[in-house]
């Protein structure tokens, strides 16, 4: 295994390219998960490469089950304070209408939440992010809770 980078370093060199030792680091996947957390020694000019469990790629944390429970819950957080932004935005008396939220949100919500999304989607932790969401639209239209008593009818609350 320790070969393998070796061979890429020549190919570097031949198109110009610098390894960025600092920046890189490598992880394992592997179908049994007790192999997961195992490290190799990577060098590369003599630099070891250091190992990360949910490395970043263009942005999304991977694991080892590609479950993106990680970064959909780094997503999430992130979404959450973006919502917090919209909440006091909407509590003031300058700015509430419905169209600066919607506005607003589409701006700072919506992007955050979206990214990477075609990695992700399929996934079973996506439900962290659609409530969050969720949060920001109820910001916008104005329902903060759900409230039982638009779903029952009249009749049944007389008796």
């Amino acid at each position: 295994m320790n070969r393998h980078p070796l061979t890429l370093h020549p190919c570097y060199h031949q198109n110009r390219l610098q390894l960025s030792k600092e920046k890189t680091v490598y992880a394992l996947y592997k179908l049994n998960a007790r192999d997961v957390g195992r490290r190799l020694n990577i060098l590369v000019d003599g630099k070891t490469i250091t190992f990360e469990i949910n490395p970043r790629c263009l942005g999304v944390k991977l694991d080892w089950s590609f479950t993106f429970k990680p970064h959909l819950t780094s997503v999430r957080q992130n979404v959450l304070s973006r919502c917090a932004l919209l909440n006091r935005l909407a509590g003031t008396r300058w700015g509430t209408a419905a169209s600066t939220l919607r506005t607003s949100s589409l701006a700072l919500v919506y992007p955050n939440a979206e990214h990477g999304s075609l990695a992700w989607s399929r996934s079973r932790n996506t439900k962290e992010v659609d409530v969050a969401v969720n949060s920001a639209l109820r910001t916008i239209t104005g329902f903060m809770y759900v409230n039982i008593s638009f779903i029952v009818s009249p009749s049944l609350t007389k008796k």
